[in-house]
């Protein structure tokens, strides 16, 4: 999956359930498998945190390094705070591993602590957690993205405009910006991302719509790099 999304598909697929839900005697037997080996894969991880097992950490940060250090750039706006919160959380998998128990995704377990020590770093140095920093949080009424108008992200067509994408996206509020993140980049679904963010599903859909609508303006401002 790119970023190249067609918004009345996101909303229809990812927001408002439009597309109905597949059985299980629907699903094709590859699609079965490849769950099945994820569920395998999740297990034989908290098996390995709980027996500290080095190999596997290793292996682990190796996988899932630039995706960590890629949300928590967005996340913070600043590389040298990112990258000490990057070791910190590794060392949180380290000698917290016992408290995986395998049932979610590793990654969605690894960005909510990610999320958790962002949120307790804010809170030492400006004593006002993720939430108090955006603006108008607390209005959650449904926002409607007209399905006619272009995604902001199909205009991610080159390495140029993935440029143009990041900067526009550290001009958003922290919460939309996460959501935005952890949807397209990360790839969660809405459920794994209410339960990095621990907010309701409904609060996670109006996140992703403001941030889409936020969106569009700011890389509209922003001139072509080739222009520059």
């Amino acid at each position: 999956m790119s970023f190249v999304r067609n918004l009345e598909n996101l909303v229809a697929k990812s927001v408002l359930g439009g597309v109905s839900s597949v059985s299980e005697n629907e699903m094709s037997t590859a699609s079965i498998s490849l769950i099945e080996q994820s569920r395998t894969e999740n297990v034989l991880i908290a098996q390995g945190l709980k027996r500290h097992d080095a190999e596997l950490l290793d292996r682990l940060i190796l996988q899932y390094q630039h995706r960590l250090l890629r949300y928590l750039l967005f996340l913070t706006g600043n590389r040298e705070i990112a990258e000490d919160l990057f070791q910190e959380t590794w060392m949180r998998v380290l000698t917290r591993g016992t408290q995986y128990n395998g049932a979610a995704r590793f990654d969605t377990w690894l960005f909510t602590i990610a999320r958790n020590l962002v949120i307790d770093f804010r809170r030492k140095r400006t004593m006002a957690s993720l939430e108090e920093m955006c603006e108008n949080d607390g209005d959650e009424r449904p926002f409607e993205v007209p399905s006619n108008d272009p995604n902001p992200f199909d205009q991610y067509q080159s390495s140029e405009n993935a440029e143009r994408v990041a900067e526009a996206l550290l001009t958003l509020d922290p919460l939309h910006r996460e959501v935005l993140v952890l949807r397209f980049h990360e790839e969660l679904s809405l459920d794994e991302i209410s339960q990095v963010t621990r907010s309701p599903l409904s609060t996670v859909k109006s996140r992703l719509y403001r941030g889409l609508a936020s969106l569009k303006p700011r890389m509209a401002q922003q001139p072509a790099l080739e222009a520059r």
